[in-house]
């Protein structure tokens, strides 16, 4: 989209893809969606269906051209996660329950304190593991080829 790096970078996210947030300020102030895609390197989000822009395409090989409607990034500090219990937007905070786990909590004015569960989205792999092995991969039989025995005391380098 051509927006540069940020100058200063957030340290610690708060918001993660797949949480449903409220856009507090902009064009679509109010409105509530899922996040899409995190863009740590310009501290921007993409909220899935929202802040739609006009981008226009060149026809070339392979594919059709014309006007497209995109979504484009937010800033993150123009979004806020939305509380479960009272579906307002809340501030994020992080605590730990008697068992050790950590939990992030709705924190703020009307906040209800309520756990913010993780996303499920977040425990697929975005890349699949490749299933096939590759040029650059150990073929199985070197793998599994038994290079030093104990009791014969095969494979004992020269000290």
């Amino acid at each position: 989209m051509g927006w540069k790096a940020a100058e200063k970078l957030i340290r610690h996210w708060k918001i993660l893809r797949g949480d449903n947030v409220m856009i507090i300020r902009g064009k679509d102030k109010g409105e509530t969606g899922l996040i899409k895609r995190v863009i740590r390197s310009q501290n921007r989000v993409i909220v899935e269906g929202k802040n739609l822009v006009k981008k226009h395409i060149k026809q070339g090989e392979g594919h059709t051209g014309g006007i497209f409607s995109i979504e484009a990034p937010l800033h993150v500090s123009n979004v806020q996660v939305v509380d479960p219990v009272t579906g307002k937007p809340c501030k994020v905070g992080y605590k730990y329950l008697e068992d050790g786990t950590k939990v992030r909590f709705a924190r703020g004015m009307n906040a209800s304190g309520a756990a913010i569960p993780r996303p499920e989205i977040l425990k697929e792999r975005r890349k699949p593991r490749p299933t096939s092995p590759g040029p650059k991969d150990t073929p199985i039989e070197l793998v599994l080829e038994k290079t030093y025995d104990e009791k014969a005391g095969v494979g004992m380098p020269d000290l």
